[in-house]
């Protein structure tokens, strides 16, 4: 049921290229409210016929039915509905509430946690943050997203983010973390950690890292610089 090569860009046209087709794709869309930071989001569980796909994705705001939502605001979440083991149309629709409910808890978790991070982040990091609803961010992640929600420090560019595992949802809750991300240095951090513990660990660890990428490029730079000499005389 999971087809992990339709990611990214080559999920979107699918998404989109289905939407134009009714008769080969189904879309079915859970509402999470109420949640501290993101206020509502949308999950919309899409499964295309013709090529035996059942994928997740995650936006943000509250679409009732009927909504047009374009591919370019979607989150491609990879915990998928896994029905594959219903006898019949009842014993489908008990998998279906029920794995639809893991991944509700799963953004509810995420987002509160998240809510929590807003403050020693702001603290710490002396800036201000920014909550950040779109579907790409300016660093890359070293774990799929798991909502389209980040905060960001706008001083230092420091992004936080839920991230999970990839895995069905008949397997259960999947495994979450918090992202921090700063240029090309990340570090993933279990939910339940202490945020000022982890924001002032990260900072001291992006520093270290920033110092020695500098000190690599002025040994490269050094060693460029003897080679031309060589070349010179």
């Amino acid at each position: 049921m999971l087809n992990e090569d339709h990611t990214g860009a080559e999920a979107e046209d699918l998404l989109r290229s289905a939407l134009l087709d009714d008769s080969a794709a189904v879309a079915v869309s859970l509402r999470v409210e109420g949640l501290p930071l993101s206020e509502s989001m949308t999950v919309i569980f899409h499964g295309r016929r013709d090529l035996g796909t059942l994928q997740t994705y995650v936006t943000w705001g509250s679409l009732g039915a009927g909504s047009t939502v374009s591919a370019g605001a979607l989150l491609r979440v990879p915990c998928d509905l896994d029905l594959a083991d219903a006898e019949d149309r009842t014993e489908a629709e008990q998998l279906y509430v029920e794995q639809a409910q893991t991944l509700r808890d799963a953004l509810v978790g995420a987002d509160t946690v998240l809510d929590v991070w807003r403050e020693p982040l702001s603290d710490i990091a002396h800036s201000k943050i920014a909550v950040d609803h779109s579907p790409q961010l300016s660093v890359r992640l070293p774990a799929p997203r798991l909502l389209p929600t980040a905060l960001v420090a706008t001083d230092s560019q420091l992004v936080v983010t839920p991230v999970c595992n990839a895995r069905t949802l008949a397997d259960g809750r999947p495994p979450m973390g918090i992202a921090c991300a700063q240029q090309e240095f990340t570090r993933v951090y279990p939910l339940a950690d202490d945020p000022e513990r982890c924001v002032e660990e990260f900072l001291e660890l992006a520093a270290e890292h920033a110092h020695e990428l500098a000190e690599r490029l002025a040994h490269q730079e050094a060693s460029v610089q003897r080679f031309i000499e060589l070349s010179d005389s």
